[in-house]
């Protein structure tokens, strides 16, 4: 399928079309009847992310040591979300707010600056929104979390959920109605998931969670354990005996993938990048699979723009305010695309992508939040 450029790449901020969908999966994301209202629908926990980098070294024990660099966002599913919103999908998210200044900056910058559709969620008086600390080391980060369970649940939020061409789900062991719900309406449905605290990384658990679900896409950690294999493509290979399409992530190596209804395999190495936080890296490259999913891409052109989408990422503090728009995208290629380097070559479908105008730029994670200006 020819590639057709999202509508408005010049004002990522405020033009949200939709973007044309055909996908060839038997609950594909072309549904019938009234247009969906959204393109993509989200629920989860929304997190005040303040990011430290720079860092020589995590603190030891009675110690203080100083950054060189600070960030401050909305983090948890805030980053599947914005990365989204930025690629012009339209995007809803049913999530819990609390009443408090953290509250009011997560909701600001996801309503208002991000353009995310928060008609299904809600803000909630005596609950104080949840924190993450989050400090990068030598390419990775380690994070300290404080929060409390979510005054409400999703079923309570999205009943009945909004018709929606697509659900990313962090799946876990208890069932959301809202999700089968979607499905039963015609969504295509993503899924992530996460650790597995029992480390039992049993298959059967794995198969009864991610019944009915079209895209699976884990971290090689995550792929290897739950498949039982030593190998990101075979543990690709063996999960798409599950799931129809199951796309590994393998960090800043790219990444593999193996849709089982066509036949098509996919492998993508990283990009050289200077990495500066990779947290969020990982929503989205979600964000990018989706957005070729959804367009009716051929496999390796997902995996590609995901894997692109990532990388640029990790150049900027935090997970949600780090996403690439159109701009950084078109920016990137513009500056490579001449280059004889046969890295590049499976990027080539972006020149019929990307618009030859101009774009809009995207706001980075700020040191601080509330600043003031003059009076």
């Amino acid at each position: 399928m020819d590639h057709q450029p999202p509508h408005g790449p010049h004002d990522e901020r405020h033009d949200h079309d939709h973007v044309e969908i055909e996908v060839d999966l038997d609950a594909g994301a072309k549904l019938p009847g009234e247009p969906p209202a959204l393109d993509v629908l989200l629920s989860g926990t929304v997190f005040l992310d303040i990011i430290f980098t720079g860092l020589p070294h995590l603190p030891r024990t009675g110690t203080e040591i100083w950054s060189t660099g600070l960030g401050s966002s909305p983090g948890g599913i805030a980053n599947l979300a914005v990365a989204l919103s930025r690629l012009q999908l339209k995007t809803g998210l049913a999530a819990a707010f609390g009443e408090d200044v953290y509250g009011d900056f997560c909701w600001d910058v996801l309503a208002n600056q991000e353009k995310v559709d928060l008609t299904h969620s809600r803000r909630f008086y005596g609950w104080h929104s949840p924190l993450t600390v989050s400090m990068a080391v030598n390419k990775d980060r380690s994070m300290v979390t404080h929060g409390h369970a979510s005054p409400t649940g999703a079923d309570e939020l999205l009943s009945p959920p909004p018709r929606t061409r697509a659900c990313f789900v962090h799946v876990d062991l208890h069932s959301d109605n809202w999700v089968k719900q979607a499905k039963q309406d015609g969504s295509l449905l993503f899924a992530d998931v996460g650790w597995d605290p029992s480390e039992k990384w049993a298959p059967s658990m794995l198969r009864e969670l991610l019944d009915g679900y079209h895209v699976f896409l884990p971290n090689s950690v995550e792929a290897t354990r739950y498949s039982r294999t030593d190998d990101p493509k075979a543990a690709a290979r063996k999960l798409a005996e599950i799931v129809p399409v199951v796309v590994v992530t393998r960090g800043g190596d790219g990444a593999v993938a193996v849709d089982s209804r066509t036949g098509e395999e996919a492998e993508v190495g990283g990009l050289n990048v200077n990495a500066l936080d990779p947290t969020g890296a990982g929503d989205v490259f979600g964000a990018g699979f989706v957005f070729g999913t959804l367009a009716g891409w051929p496999l390796a052109d997902r995996v590609h723009f995901a894997n692109l989408c990532a990388a640029l990422s990790v150049q900027h503090f935090g997970g949600s305010l780090s996403a690439p728009g159109w701009c950084d995208i078109a920016t990137w290629w513009r500056a490579l695309s001449c280059r004889p380097d046969d890295g590049l070559r499976g990027y080539h479908f972006l020149d019929d992508l990307l618009p030859s105008h101009g774009c809009a730029t995207v706001r980075r994670a700020s040191p601080t939040i509330g600043l003031r200006g003059n009076p």
